[in-house]
């Protein structure tokens, strides 16, 4: 038997990024009440963790100005674990008041990307960090970190596993030890993933470490693999593939939450969820929004829809 399959999880968590990441990238304005309806539909699926949308500033990202109302109109639903991403301060505290009882901060691992997308250097963008943990421990909210273009920098290229380390022991000094590790921009591959999550395993054996993945260039599913073979067991996924990062040049949509869904159960890898109501969701996302963002599932199907045998034929002798 092999290493991997000694080691690898039989359960995992898909946390659907859609009504953020996915929603973000669109320009034209999705009505509120067409993103209330497909977050209920969601979690119809059996889907059990939602990142809702960000509190970010409504000129940063117009398409989530309304980041307070959808919050007040799905907080009834049941069974869900609710998250939201926060650039700063301000927005931890809009979160907060909204009901939000699980945060997740905004941290680049270069200072190209984090000036393009926070405006400041990284060491700048960590000593704002301190405050929305301190204001959400006093609120009794779960906070977790995030290190965006931690496998590669449209910029600056691979980021040295070093400074990815550095990242973390400062948010081990801010006690936050369930960490994202985003392939912003889809520049990672396998073997890159294997490494950094062994290293970082060894170095912070009790922090959580998870993948967000995109799928610009094609490896997303490879890299959830190898993840998955490092005993990771939290992904970030959404449906219909939609989503990408505005501050970041030729960003890709995340991969799909049906696709990754699909290659786990046919490796006997739990999570829980539904894919065949999964795959009436995003067909019903493809049509609201107008597009997918390449999604295997919705052109090809699962594997278990067999096609009708073809009928034989009279030979010709």
């Amino acid at each position: 038997m092999k290493m991997s399959e000694k080691t690898s999880p039989n359960k995992v968590n898909i946390w659907e990024v859609l009504p953020r990441d996915g929603f973000q990238m669109e320009s034209k304005w999705i009505p509120t009440e067409e993103k209330i309806r497909i977050i209920k539909n969601l979690a119809s699926t059996g889907i059990k963790h939602i990142e809702v949308t960000s509190f970010v500033h409504p000129r940063a990202i117009p398409q989530l100005k309304d980041a307070e109302e959808v919050v007040a109109r799905v907080k009834d639903l049941e069974d869900i674990q609710f998250r939201a991403l926060v650039p700063n301060l301000r927005g931890a505290q809009r979160a907060i008041d909204s009901g939000i009882n699980k945060i997740k901060l905004l941290l680049s691992a270069t200072d190209s990307h984090s000036l393009s997308n926070s405006n400041c250097l990284v060491s700048e963008a960590q000593e704002g960090l301190l405050p929305i943990v301190e204001l959400a421990a006093s609120k009794g909210v779960k906070v977790g970190g995030s290190i965006t273009v931690a496998f590669g920098c449209p910029y600056e290229g691979k980021v040295p596993l070093e400074k990815i380390i550095s990242i973390v022991e400062h948010y081990q000094e801010l006690g936050v030890t369930d960490i994202s590790l985003a392939d912003t921009v889809g520049m990672g591959n396998p073997k890159q993933v294997s490494k950094m999550l062994s290293v970082l395993k060894e170095k912070f054996p009790l922090f959580k470490f998870s993948l967000h993945l995109h799928n610009t260039r094609g490896m997303a599913l490879a890299n959830a693999v190898a993840a998955l073979d490092q005993g990771v067991t939290d992904f970030d996924s959404s449906t219909a593939g939609l989503g990408g990062c505005p501050y970041a040049p030729n960003a890709a949509g995340n991969i799909p939450t049906e696709d990754l869904i699909h290659a786990f159960h046919e490796m006997g890898v739990d999570t829980g969820i539904d894919l065949d109501k999964v795959l009436e969701v995003a067909k019903d996302v493809k049509q609201t929004i107008g597009h997918d963002g390449g999604s295997f599932l919705l052109q090809a199907g699962p594997n278990y829809k067999l096609s009708a045998k073809p009928k034989g034929q009279t030979k010709l002798v």
